[in-house]
């Protein structure tokens, strides 16, 4: 471990800033065309309850990048990223919908959904542009991830309890 945090600390001390800020945008943004394609495919399968709990669990792994200093947060800025992710969330929780096919739930597409990852990006770019500033890239790094967090986690059970609902309601025997 302590290789790493050298490595790390090394990034850290050795690269300016602005490259860390322009680098991981640009991988963002890529990360973000990605996750469109993914769930554009994604949306035709049909949805099951281990396919909406999964990405959060595979996602949770990413907290260990608070292990390192760089990346810690403060209090004030965690409850701050947490209650914005908390925002977002709210408008996937009402834009996901399912419909049925054959006895099978599919995630419904929805032009909302392009919009809000557009609006998520642009929000995210502008965002570092600014904080970056006066917030270290590491700990501001540590700020998107834990707002992402925040934003998925409620977001797939939201998913998770209208997938139920919606199962019982039409009384499937879906798995």
């Amino acid at each position: 471990m302590s290789q790493l945090q050298e490595l790390i600390d090394t990034v850290f001390t050795k690269i300016p800033s602005v490259y860390l800020i322009i680098g991981s945008t640009v991988v963002f943004f890529f990360m973000g065309v990605l996750g469109f394609i993914v769930r554009s495919k994604a949306a035709e399968r049909p949805i099951s309850p281990i396919r909406i709990v999964l990405p959060p669990l595979f996602m949770s792994s990413g907290m260990l990048m608070f292990l390192f200093t760089q990346f810690q947060v403060p209090r004030s800025q965690v409850f701050e990223a947490a209650a914005v992710g908390l925002l977002f969330s709210t408008i996937l929780i009402a834009t996901t919908s399912f419909e049925q096919k054959n006895g099978l739930l599919f995630v419904k597409r929805s032009k909302a959904f392009i919009v809000i990852l557009a609006s998520l990006l642009i929000f995210r770019l502008v965002a570092k542009l600014i904080l970056s500033s006066s917030i270290d890239v590491g700990e501001l790094a540590g700020m998107f991830f834990i707002l992402a967090f925040a934003m998925i986690v409620p977001w797939r059970i939201g998913m998770l309890i209208k997938y139920n609902n919606l199962k019982k309601r039409e009384r499937l025997t879906v798995k």
